[in-house]
């Protein structure tokens, strides 16, 4: 059986997804779509807008077969990192193909710059040494660093889908038997548009900014229909909905009751960020507020928004070297005839261990995700099920 994987978050699932997933099928051939999805807790260092269980049946019913969950380790990551742990959860089944979207380029431009990045990777990261510029993206100074040394190349890393795209590729040539790449452009609506799009492939940027902005304003929900398949829209409609907005006072406690020292011990709570956060928690009234307070020309507003959550769900330094050095098991979401059959023919060959029901057996190799369910329930305090424990894939 051949399978082809993605990488996604669906948050939540709209019309451009269901293009990806089609489309993954149809260049790769693959009789089984992986879905590889991030928890409830997402790469641009936010909550997602439903939880876990929601989006995988928002998955499954736009045509993915399996969906396996991205660790919290790995989902909250930047580019390299989040690619790692889904790259890997992709090698541990078996998978024979990746299909990612982007803004530009062909599958075959990422592969020949992924193996030149193997390749030169020390003078490459010698030049970004010498030439480091803080007032830059990390991106945009590659970006420079790989005109010059490979003009020829047409990967641009001055958008967000080109970023992740390359990282799977260079995630990917790392393996000896490395997956097949394909590659889609995207569709509709730029990644970060907040306006809904006229041709009804708006972003999932725009259509979290109409729900959570349109709780009263029947009209504008009814409007979002058009932008996503009915199953996703069912799922925000009969789901608890959450922002950041949701978890600000438990932030605040955190940062409150936390002296330097034990903030220090946060993952990523480096160059002295502690007493920036410390300075402005008691002053703003809200996580935008605070988070345009702590910003500065050194700290973006996403690399802010993932220490937040690095200190809400209390990830610490020491163990987070140990959760990103590979992921620990393979969770399984959902999956449906096809992603059953996948699982009966391959899943002794996984390099991972299956993990279909947490119970208190296998909790050890799902810590960290369990504590991030528990506080993802906090968001809605009675109203969101619990996230792991006992909880059976979505068939």
């Amino acid at each position: 059986m051949k399978s082809c994987g993605v990488v996604v978050e669906y948050n939540p699932l709209h019309n451009g997804h269901v293009y990806h997933l089609k489309k993954a099928r149809e260049l790769s051939g693959a009789d089984t779509i992986i879905a590889i999805m991030s928890g409830n807790f997402l790469q641009r260092g936010e909550p997602a807008i439903v939880d876990k269980w929601s989006r995988a049946q928002m998955a499954l019913s736009a045509g993915a077969d399996l969906v396996i969950e991205l660790p919290v380790a790995f989902s909250t990551q930047p580019a390299d990192y989040f690619a790692k742990g889904a790259v890997g959860l992709l090698h541990a089944m078996n998978c024979d193909a990746i299909c990612f979207g982007s803004e530009s380029g062909e599958s075959a431009d990422y592969q020949k710059l992924a193996h030149f990045l193997k390749q030169h990777t020390p003078t490459i990261n010698q030049r970004f040494k010498e030439n480091r510029d803080p007032g830059k993206t990390y991106a945009s100074q590659m970006d420079q660093i790989l005109k010059e040394l490979m003009p020829e190349q047409l990967v641009s890393l001055s958008t967000p889908n080109n970023i992740l795209g390359l990282a799977y590729a260079k995630e990917n040539v790392l393996y000896e038997k490395p997956m097949e790449l394909y590659t889609i452009t995207r569709v509709g609506s730029d990644y970060h548009e907040k306006e809904l799009d006229e041709q009804n492939f708006s972003s999932a940027t725009a259509i979290r900014e109409s729900l959570i902005g349109s709780k009263k304003n029947k009209a504008r929900i009814e409007e979002l229909k058009l932008s996503m398949p009915d199953s996703s829209f069912e799922q925000l409609a009969t789901h608890p909905l959450v922002s950041w907005e949701n978890y600000w006072p438990y932030l605040k406690y955190q940062i409150e009751v936390q002296s330097l020292e034990e903030l220090r011990t946060v993952y990523q709570v480096t160059e002295g960020i502690e007493y920036r956060l410390k300075e402005y928690i008691q002053e703003a009234e809200s996580f935008e507020q605070f988070i345009s307070l702590v910003k500065n020309k050194r700290v973006s507003w996403t690399r802010l928004q993932r220490l937040c959550v690095y200190i809400l769900l209390q990830l610490k330094k020491e163990d987070m070297v140990n959760e990103l050095t590979e992921p620990q098991a393979i969770h399984l979401l959902g999956f449906n005839f096809r992603g059953r059959n996948y699982l009966k023919e391959m899943k002794k060959r996984f390099s991972l261990p299956l993990i279909a029901n947490v119970t208190k057996k296998n909790k050890n190799l799902w810590t960290s995700d369990i504590k991030a369910g528990k506080i993802y329930q906090m968001g809605q305090l009675g109203l969101i099920k619990e996230q792991d424990y006992y909880r059976q894939p979505l068939k």
